[in-house]
């Protein structure tokens, strides 16, 4: 079981913890720094004060320990889009899909959204499953460039209100 709450000052150096190895190798490809962590949580912090709200950001928590992040971003009035990056260690238990299905009902009940959508990596077929089980399917590809311009086809998946 998972728990999800907002991200706090000394969340820091778990968030370096979850931001290195496997679990960025798609996403910027760059351990997070401790600096860069606090400017993170800095910026979640602010915007979690911001009226009209656009993003939210959570911590996942299993027992006491922070293992990864998932954020909501309002992209219009009623789409959001949904990411999230786990510790390694923590991978295969169901956590990022415990943690999808929380950030699902708020979604479409807090943040009044009609629709959200997430994608992932071409080579990251487990978090598709994540999104799969939590309520998404996939409606094709987005194309998204690597540092050297290269076109990689993102998974697209979504999730409407009325598939929940």
């Amino acid at each position: 079981m998972v728990t999800l709450r907002p991200l706090a000052v000394d969340d820091a150096p778990a968030l370096t913890r979850i931001y290195s190895g496997a679990s960025i190798r798609h996403t910027t490809g760059k351990p997070l720094t401790l600096d860069q962590a606090q400017e993170k949580i800095r910026a979640a912090l602010a915007r979690a004060a911001e009226t009209p709200r656009a993003q939210w950001s959570w911590g996942i928590l299993h027992e006491d320990d922070l293992i990864g992040l998932i954020s909501l971003r309002r992209r219009t009035q009623v789409m959001g889009t949904l990411s999230y990056i786990l510790r390694e260690d923590t991978w295969g238990h169901g956590y990022a899909t415990q943690a999808a299905h929380q950030v699902v009902a708020d979604a479409f009940t807090t943040a009044s959204l009609h629709r959200l959508e997430a994608m992932h990596h071409p080579d990251n077929p487990a978090s598709g499953r994540v999104l799969i089980k939590a309520g998404f399917t996939r409606v094709g590809t987005s194309d998204r460039h690597d540092d050297d311009g290269v076109a990689i086809p993102y998974e697209l998946y979504a999730l409407e209100t009325d598939g929940i």
